[in-house]
């Protein structure tokens, strides 16, 4: 039977009395089991970005949030903030040449050489320099350019200083960002190169490099069912050829320096960065030719505004990505968990907060209920907003971002590479637990949940910030936490089910994921209300 108006009204006094959000007791496993039951059932196909399945995801969530009256938060009094993915496909005439002593060497397609994905298409020729990693980390004072590049070929290494060394500048033993192969370009680029050419970093990766493999991997003869994608921004910024050449060629092409290709991947292992160092008798001349079409994406976004005229301006955002990796003709991957779990906890969260404010009650600080896309292709939705943020990154209070939280982490016995860094564990050992993600970064943050939690109970687990596994960097916490944005990841845990078929509605723990819903707006409402 509902309960009245009057009922609610002294529900809502007695959890502003103590200390509990209102509404919180509205966020149920029963709601959360059908909205997950249709969002991850069968019809939606897992969701799979530029499909139709992913628009009506989208559409149901836009529904949801106009329904209980919070305001679109995107331009043009839209529910949908729009951004563009790109897709990649290889050109004709690709080559490369090496110019040594007078004498051309024409490197073969696909064995010795291949263009990168990212590259722009075009034509570059010029003198070679080593430029170490090639990385330009000047907030870690780290800076592979210490030299002039300026109209050379500039060849790095792949990957990054330390990259085992817990104790690294680049986020310890976590991939940091600083070693995406894009932002490597830009800062040749920005240093002036006219091309960039990588090769493996054979002191921390030794053994047989497969070339034909790894071209055959990233320009396939048959199109992949699920397509590379990167974001159009992060490509418009790239204008220069990038390629990718074997250790071999790349021995060859050091040798005049006297030092091996080892010796010189040794040397790049510094505290502060290496010193360009030129390739003598070397020229590289290179064709690149890599189409890019462009594909719509959008998040779906809404917001409470705050209450208070000093602090609405100043936003707490509530996350959960609602894309996974789609179907093929004998199986759907419905992603029940991953992500289904978290964009219906999203869901029932807005709800509370909606359900308050048609009682006159308001957070002072604005909330932003958002449902990210194309995280299962690289975060692609939140770095949209990072990149375009409909409101200042510095009034970003802090970000409470749900993947994954309806299932109990289960590390088996032999479970191989997908469970890389993570202890053997059981399912049972973790039944009243989440993982807290970004906790070390942002400790006031972790804190803070912490103190919601009282009232809650669950264990909170903080084990991933500097961990193999590279959980802390898998899910859409990650791009506010690169652009200095407070920001927390919650996940139960990865299990036997991530990302096959059998991660399914009906696996789901639902008092489990009630409870971590319920921390969540409560974490997000006391943030929100905080004086400071």
């Amino acid at each position: 039977m509902p309960r009245t108006f009057a009922a609610l009204v002294a529900a809502t006094l007695l959890a502003a009395s103590d200390g509990r959000a209102p509404q919180n007791d509205s966020i149920t496993q029963q709601a959360l089991r059908a909205d997950l039951f249709f969002l991850a059932g069968d019809s939606m196909r897992g969701r799979l970005t530029d499909t139709e399945e992913n628009r009506a995801a989208a559409e149901y969530i836009r529904s949801r949030f106009e329904r209980v009256g919070l305001k679109p938060a995107a331009p043009n009094n839209s529910y949908f903030q729009n951004y563009n993915l790109v897709t990649m496909m290889l050109g004709d005439g690709n080559a490369l040449d090496i110019v040594s002593d007078g004498v051309t060497r024409h490197l073969r397609a696909g064995q010795e050489f291949y263009p990168q994905r990212l590259s722009a298409t075009g034509h570059a020729a010029g003198d070679v320099v080593f430029v170490g990693f090639g990385i330009a980390a000047s907030k870690l004072q780290y800076d592979d350019y210490n030299g002039d590049v300026k109209g050379k070929i500039v060849v790095a290494l792949d990957h990054e200083p330390g990259e085992r060394d817990p104790g690294s500048r680049f986020d310890g033993v976590v991939t940091s960002e600083w070693s995406t192969l894009w932002r490597k370009v830009v800062a040749a680029e920005q240093h002036g190169a006219r091309a960039v050419i990588f090769v493996t970093d054979v002191h921390n990766h030794p053994g047989a490099a497969n070339v034909d493999a790894a071209a055959r991997a990233m320009w396939p003869d048959t199109p992949p069912r699920i397509k590379p994608y990167t974001l159009q921004t992060f490509a418009d910024r790239i204008h220069i050829p990038v390629a990718q050449i074997s250790p071999a060629v790349a021995a060859d092409l050091v040798a005049g320096t006297g030092k091996s290709l080892e010796d010189l991947a040794r040397s790049a292992e510094t505290a502060r960065g290496f010193t360009p160092l030129p390739l003598p008798n070397a020229r590289i001349d290179v064709h690149t030719a890599v189409d890019r079409h462009i594909v719509p994406d959008r998040n779906v976004v809404a917001l409470e505004e705050g209450g208070d005229p000093r602090l609405k301006n100043e936003w707490v955002i509530v996350s959960a990505h609602f894309d996974h990796d789609g179907a093929d003709a004998t199986q759907i991957l419905n992603g029940a968990d991953d992500n289904g779990s978290g964009t219906v906890a999203l869901l029932e969260i807005a709800d509370a907060y909606a359900l308050a404010a048609k009682q006159g009650i308001r957070p002072r600080r604005s909330v932003l209920f958002a449902a990210w896309n194309s995280e299962e292709r690289g975060l692609l939705g939140a770095w949209a907003y990072a990149e375009q943020p409909l409101a200042p990154l510095n009034t970003i209070k802090a970000v409470l971002n749900m993947d994954m939280v309806g299932r109990n982490e289960e590390v088996p016995v032999g479970g191989g590479p997908r469970f890389n860094g993570l202890d053997v564990q059981t399912a049972e050992s973790n039944a009243n637990a989440v993982n807290v993600m970004g906790y070390a970064r942002v400790p006031d943050l972790a804190a803070a949940v912490e103190r919601s939690n009282a009232s809650i109970g669950l264990e909170l687990k903080k084990r991933y910030d500097n961990n193999s596994s590279q959980l802390v960097r898998r899910s859409d916490q990650w791009p506010f936490l690169q652009s200095g944005v407070p920001a927390l990841g919650f996940m139960t845990g990865l299990h036997p089910d991530y990302h096959t078929r059998y991660d399914r509605p009906e696996k789901i723990n639902y008092a489990k994921l009630e409870k971590i819903a319920r921390l969540i707006h409560q974490a997000s409402w006391n943030l929100a209300n905080a004086e400071k």
